[in-house]
């Protein structure tokens, strides 16, 4: 179980997501604005935030930059929610140290499935097992070394395509889409200062040419998806 604050001053959206997170088994806090959820966190740090941008008083931004800049919250998981879909949003929200975003209107399981992602990536780094080697079938990644190696042979990988890999290879048969992808590629291990959707598209077209054609798969509409090879 986990502590779940919801920063959303919509009163349907935060029930949705409060009643999603509470059948998952979370414990969770709902507060309806920025200032709010700074004061929450300040009183007992929680898990992971849930944090619209669009809010009275303090935006989801400045709720963010206010947490990434105190050393005591500045790796607590935030994904953000916000209606505004361009990519320039997307680019402020994760320079200002958001973990994910996810864009209005969303389906609760996709909610959930990110805050499980989110969750689990956190508890890994809190263990000091961030990172660690992944084997799936015959492809084993090296981390520590930036090592790929596809039936017994190494694949020479640039950092895009060797973090693209990672993310996928770790959770086999997800579907992630690009925005999710192109949210790690922005990370500081991401190997790139700015990515667009077209970039992911890239590095998974130089990753098939690289391995095989079919182990990473095009979900229509949605994404990509890693298939464990033999």
């Amino acid at each position: 179980m986990a502590r779940i604050v919801v920063a959303e001053d919509d009163p349907k959206q935060a029930e949705l997501i409060r009643r999603y997170a509470v059948a998952a088994g979370h414990e969770v806090t709902v507060v309806p604005d920025g200032r709010a959820a700074l004061d929450e966190v300040g009183r007992r740090l929680p898990d992971l935030l849930v944090l619209d941008v669009m809010m009275p008083r303090l935006d989801g931004h400045d709720v963010c930059r206010v947490l990434r800049g105190a050393p005591e919250t500045e790796a607590l998981p935030i994904l953000m929610l916000t209606a505004r879909a361009s990519e320039d949003d997307l680019l402020d929200g994760l320079d200002l140290g958001a973990d994910d975003y996810l864009t209005k209107p969303y389906s609760p399981r996709e909610l959930m499935a990110r805050t499980r992602s989110l969750l689990r990536r956190h508890r890994l780094v809190s263990q000091g097992a961030a990172r660690a080697e992944v084997t799936a079938g015959t492809l084993t990644i090296a981390p520590a070394t930036h090592q790929v190696s596809f039936r017994g042979g190494l694949v020479e990988c640039t950092p895009g395509e060797f973090t693209l890999l990672e993310v996928m290879a770790v959770e086999p048969g997800r579907v992630f889409s690009r925005d999710q992808l192109l949210a790690e590629l922005h990370r500081p291990h991401g190997g790139a200062d700015h990515v667009t959707r077209r970039t992911v598209d890239v590095h998974v077209a130089n990753l098939r040419k690289k391995l095989e054609p079919g182990l990473i798969r095009t979900v229509y509409g949605v994404g990509y998806a890693f298939s464990t090879p033999s």
